[in-house]
């Protein structure tokens, strides 16, 4: 059908084909109507979600010496930690391998509570009642009234000669090789000073007799008060003597984690305020069966404590069991032996006082807690019949944590009364333990007189806290690069974002670029690794590793210039929160260490200065840049002498920047005055090195003149050590024992003969032009 027959067709005249069309297409447009309708109507409901997949977040694991593995760490109550932590027998100074343990659970706890938001209540026990501490207080007394009585020479001899005796017997019985190596140095130290006290003597000069005298008694000081201890020390009766001693070395002890930033604890249990309370523990431990009574003492019962099918004794370390020498130790100098108890494996609970000694009444008699029992029970008391956490040092695991762990459990008669036991390493010194009885320490405030405490603490931060850390000047060393370079990243930061106001403004923000994404990128990467790092039993190295090569990037980023002073000051501030969550910063700056000042109080010296400081340095910059186009070198000069010699008094360092403003930065004054030394030192060290050079540079060239003057013939004649004849040039033929040269020694000769005639030639004609002219 064509377009000329529908023309023919009337209008109002019913087509059946094109009405079979449009039925057709009405019904089409329908359907699609209904279809789009309905679909329209899905989306106007909420579509489905799904968060996709993701990676399994890391979860805190703590290394637990119950299990010598790394386990997850689910505290019993929520977000509740008890945790106790053995603190010092207060009988003498603490030493660095004290705070070893003190700063490295120091900055656990602050990762638990600051970092992974626990609630941490942090027990720790004084021990003010001990065997040391009553030897040591008993030995003091009688030294001291000793050197206070005036004594015939005779007599003083006599007695040092019996401290000697003593001295040396102890040496031959102790096991352990270190301490009979120092007690048998010691003794060769008194032996040197009582024969110069002899030599003395025999020149008949009293000054000589006396000086002698003095030192003899004091380097016999330890062995005379052990011996005097074991002479006297039954009859010392003044009880303020045992009490006095702790007293004083408890507030020595306080006043040195003060000023290391340790956090105090938040519970403190003294031994002495605990005395009924242990009591009680005891009667409990006695009544389940597992402890008895023996001439005035109390025993724990340890083959019917470890038969129980509930109970295991030496969980921590099992291979110890039945080591004799170790529970010896843990018992303590004054024990009564092994004669009361059923079994050597048996440790005492109480200890009946002897003469000499403070007591305590219990109902079997007069004495004082053994070493062991003063934490169970301290601990049960504020903790409970379970603890989250326990800590201490590593020699502390076997007896004394085990034997713990055995009487807690016995009286509560559970099997898991720590859940978690983390021990720290030893701090070793030149590879060997540091320990007061070996003589072999550095105490905390000598330590301090070297280092800072964010030194000291940074060292261990750079270290796994499980394992042994030797305190070295190399490790030290360590500690001051990286305080340098965290200290010299804030000083930076401070300087290009000082302008950034607490007001957001217009230009506040800065567009990203390549650089900017990929600096974000790595602080996304140093966050997360530091929280896995973290996760992963606390381990402060690779999270400090991480911090460093973040820092790297900045300092990289920094050199490109006009950098985003927001993204550098988030990531600064990141890095400040974490040296903060480790102790390292005790203040709460945004950005870098503190800037202490005694006349500031409790102000931010650094807010208060900057201003003018920065207003100073934009001055000079413009009188640097007047002088520089008049050629005016003296007030160049001054200028340098501002920024060289006066400003670093006052604490405070300028770097100047070709093509950019001078860079203004408060630096601890003893630091900036030791940088100018070095820097000064650096410069004449330089002078004289370039002065050595020149030197050596003019006796060259003399010698090589003199050597020109030489004729070729009697170059090698002089060398007799070498040659013993020579041909009719000069030249050597045999050696000095008449042997005959080979052709190839005698060819290198010729060599060097030709090249001295050369030389020779060359001088003499220049002599002869010199003469001519």
């Amino acid at each position: 059908m064509d377009g000329a027959m529908f023309a023919s067709i009337p209008r109002n005249t019913k087509c059946p084909l094109i009405q079979t069309v449009s039925v057709r297409n009405s019904s089409r447009r329908e359907r699609w109507r209904d279809s789009n309708t309905e679909s329209r109507m899905a989306k106007r409901t909420q579509p489905a979600w799904s968060v996709g997949e993701t990676d399994t977040p890391p979860v805190l694991k703590l290394y637990n010496s119950l299990t010598r593995q790394k386990e997850v760490f689910v505290p019993q109550r929520g977000r509740q930690v008890m945790w106790y932590s053995c603190g010092p027998t207060v009988y003498d100074a603490s030493h660095m391998g004290h705070a070893r343990s003190y700063i490295t659970f120091d900055i656990l706890r602050r990762v638990l509570s600051d970092y992974f938001g626990y609630n941490v209540v942090y027990v720790m026990n004084i021990t003010d009642i001990d065997d040391k501490i009553i030897k040591r207080a008993r030995q003091q007394h009688l030294y001291a009234q000793y050197i206070s009585t005036t004594r015939e020479l005779a007599l003083t001899l006599s007695d040092t000669r019996s401290a000697m005796d003593l001295l040396v017997e102890n040496a031959k019985k102790a096991t352990d090789p270190d301490q009979r190596d120092m007690l048998m140095k010691l003794s060769l130290r008194v032996t040197a000073a009582l024969e110069n006290l002899e030599k003395a003597v025999k020149s008949n000069d009293e000054k000589k007799i006396d000086d002698a005298k003095t030192v003899l008694i004091d380097v016999s000081r330890d062995p005379l008060s052990d011996w005097l201890d074991k002479e006297q020390g039954h009859l010392v009766t003044d009880n303020d003597i045992f009490t006095s001693l702790p007293r004083h070395w408890e507030a020595e002890y306080h006043r040195d984690m003060d000023a290391l930033n340790v956090l105090r604890p938040n519970v403190l249990t003294r031994v002495s305020e605990y005395v009924p309370e242990i009591v009680a523990y005891i009667e409990k431990i006695i009544a389940n069966g597992l402890a008895y009574e023996s001439n005035g003492s109390v025993y724990f019962d340890v083959k019917t404590f470890d038969a129980r099918s509930n109970h295991y004794y030496a969980k921590l370390v099992p291979e110890a069991y039945g080591d004799q020498a170790t529970l010896q130790t843990g018992e303590g100098d004054l024990g009564a032996g092994d004669g009361e108890k059923k079994s050597p494996t048996d440790f005492a609970l109480w200890k009946k006082s002897k003469r000499g000694e403070p007591w305590w009444e219990s109902p079997w008699g007069k004495g004082r807690p053994g070493w062991h029992i003063e934490c169970s029970a301290m601990a049960s008391a504020i903790c409970g019949q379970s603890l989250d956490i326990h800590t201490g040092g590593v020699d502390l695991k076997f007896p004394h944590h085990d034997n713990e762990l055995a009487q807690a459990e016995a009286y509560f008669d559970n099997d898991q009364w720590v859940r978690y036991f983390l021990h720290s390493g030893h701090l070793t010194i030149q590879g060997c333990k540091m320990s007061k009885s070996l003589k072999n320490f550095v105490s905390i405030a000598d330590a301090l007189k070297r280092h800072t405490s964010r030194q000291l603490r940074l060292a261990f931060l750079l270290h796994s806290w499980k394992d042994n850390l030797d305190y070295s000047d190399n490790t030290m060393e360590q500690a001051i690069n990286y305080e340098k370079m965290l200290n010299e990243f804030f000083l930076s930061v401070k300087d290009v974002t000082r302008h950034v106001t607490g007001e957001t403004r217009l230009d506040s923000f800065h567009k990203w670029g390549t650089r900017e994404m990929e600096l974000q990128a790595k602080f996304s990467q140093t966050k997360e690794a530091v929280h896995i790092t973290l996760c992963d039993n606390i381990e402060t190295r690779p999270a400090l590793d991480s911090i460093r090569d973040c820092i790297t990037a900045c300092n990289v980023y920094l050199r490109g210039g006009d950098p985003d002073c927001l993204l550098l000051r988030d990531i600064a501030a990141y890095i400040t929160r974490i040296m903060r969550v480790f102790g390292a910063i005790h203040t709460s700056e945004d950005i870098g260490f503190p800037i202490s000042s005694a006349s500031a109080g409790n102000a931010n010296v650094e807010e208060l200065v900057m201003p003018y400081l920065t207003i100073m340095a934009d001055f000079r910059d413009s009188v640097r840049g007047l002088a520089r186009s008049l050629k005016a070198t003296d007030i160049l000069a001054e200028c340098d002498k501002l920024r060289d010699d006066v400003l670093p008094n006052m604490g405070v360092r300028l770097e100047d920047h070709e093509g950019r403003a001078t860079a203004v930065k408060l630096v601890d004054k003893d630091t900036l005055l030791r940088e100018r030394e070095a820097k000064k030192k650096a410069e004449a060290e330089k002078i004289l090195e370039k002065e050595r050079k020149r030197k050596e540079m003019e006796a060259a060239q003399a010698l090589r003149e003199a050597q020109k003057r030489v004729p070729p013939q009697e170059m090698f004649k002089s060398e007799t050590e070498k040659y013993s004849l020579f041909d009719d040039k000069g030249i050597p033929t045999h050696d000095r024992e008449g042997k005959e040269l080979s052709k190839g020694q005698i060819k290198k000769l010729q060599k060097l003969w030709q090249a001295q005639e050369k030389k020779f030639l060359e001088f003499q004609s220049a002599c002869n032009n010199h003469v001519a002219t």
